[in-house]
């Protein structure tokens, strides 16, 4: 039996939207309904003036529930809430006294209690309410002790319709929800980096969709399950994925035949490049998304990004771009990815490097080197895309 009623959820950056917030609160409730699809139970989720209530209208499994609601973007807190009708002050005062004492049986601790009074209806004002519910709890709980300017605990009580009492404020993951951002297209690899990049994007309200390519017999199945799963493991932030699965094997021996080999990795970013940004405009994307870091390997210098960047229209977004690669394991440990991202399984690219890549390319030198390619590289563009393999990740929180 849970001692919780509903939920509280607290959003921060959303609350400076000015006239235009109830777009955004909207929209994390939407996001909030979608994350709760999986969980056991019956929710009702309100939104009043700046706040949104996830009320719990069954039995319902604790962890579960906060577990989703922590990968939502825009939410900053989520609290346990009991919920009351409406009582009398004394009556309160008893009721705010014995829920610290289930909460906080054991350990010393200091508090301090916070009254919002939004029912103006109410007799007391908030100085009395937190003067009497302060007294009670520290008669009923007498390993509490009351500390006003830095409390270990704070007893919150919102007075409504309802009364909402809670104390606990479990982490959420910040940002912005998805879809009030538009939608990118994230060049998903199977290696650390990009996972983390669509993850970034996504905390800004963006949607993602996503492409691979593939190489077969270059690359097995498991190098495709591999992105498949990392699709998957992102989705529990950013909602459900089209993943395209893209044939470029054709190109890139081609690419191999015709092109000096030092220009292999450069040549070939170019053209999943283009790849990825037809396939953008055609699903209503507004960038792309790489996983790029400046320095880190030999096309992600400068003027090979320069170089890369020139065969493109729409804007590509690098989030990574001054992170360390140190930086960016950490993020990819604590959204879930890195124990997949580092299974020994090739893609496209690790497979067809140069042994001396060039690391600053000219865009006059890379062109004309392209026009080797001329003969057939259309129609194999057209024959890749064509033949797109696309993969719904829609079942995007992972079941236990």
């Amino acid at each position: 039996m849970n001692r919780y009623d509903a939920f509280l959820i607290k959003y921060a950056e959303i609350g400076i939207k000015g006239k235009n917030r109830h777009v955004f609160e909207e929209a994390l409730v939407r996001q909030i309904r979608i994350a709760l699809r999986p969980c056991e139970g019956h929710f009702n989720v309100i939104r009043t003036y700046g706040r949104v209530f996830v009320e719990a209208k069954s039995e319902f499994d604790f962890e579960e529930v906060t577990e989703a609601l922590s990968h939502v973007f825009g939410i900053w807190g989520i609290c346990p809430v009991a919920v009351h009708d409406l009582m009398p002050l004394e009556e309160l005062s008893k009721t705010a006294a014995a829920f610290m004492r289930e909460e906080y049986p054991q350990g010393s601790h200091t508090f301090k209690v916070r009254t919002r009074r939004m029912n103006k209806e109410y007799p007391q004002d908030s100085l009395e309410i937190n003067a009497e519910l302060g007294h009670a709890v520290l008669e009923a709980c007498p390993n509490l002790s009351v500390d006003v300017h830095t409390p270990e605990v704070t007893l919150c009580v919102e007075i409504r319709e309802k009364l909402y009492i809670y104390s606990q404020v479990i982490p959420g993951p910040g940002g912005l929800p998805v879809g009030v951002g538009g939608k990118c297209m994230l060049l998903l690899s199977g290696g650390i980096d990009s996972p983390v990049a669509g993850y970034m994007v996504a905390k800004r309200g963006v949607r993602i969709d996503a492409v691979y390519f593939n190489a077969p017999p270059y690359t097995s199945e498991r190098a495709l399950q591999k992105v498949i799963d990392l699709a998957r493991e992102i989705s529990v932030y950013t909602g459900p994925i089209r993943l395209h699965n893209i044939n470029f094997t054709e190109i890139q021996l081609y690419i191999y035949e015709q092109c000096p080999h030092d220009e292999l990795t450069i040549i070939m970013r170019r053209y999943m490049m283009r790849i990825a940004e037809r396939l953008a405009m055609e699903n209503e994307c507004l960038g792309l998304i790489t996983g790029e870091s400046i320095g880190q390997v030999a096309s992600q210098t400068l003027a090979a990004l320069a170089v890369t960047n020139e065969v493109c229209t729409l804007p590509v977004f690098r989030p990574l771009i001054g992170f360390d690669k140190e930086e960016i394991v950490r993020v990819s440990k604590k959204i879930g990815t890195y124990e997949t991202s580092i299974l020994p399984y090739e893609d496209c690219c690790t497979i067809f490097v140069a042994k001396h890549p060039v690391t600053k390319p000219r865009a006059e030198v890379i062109r004309k080197h392209e026009h080797n390619l001329d003969e057939k590289i259309e129609e194999m563009v057209e024959r890749a895309i064509a033949n797109d393999d696309i993969i719904n990740i829609s079942n995007y929180r992972p079941q236990q």
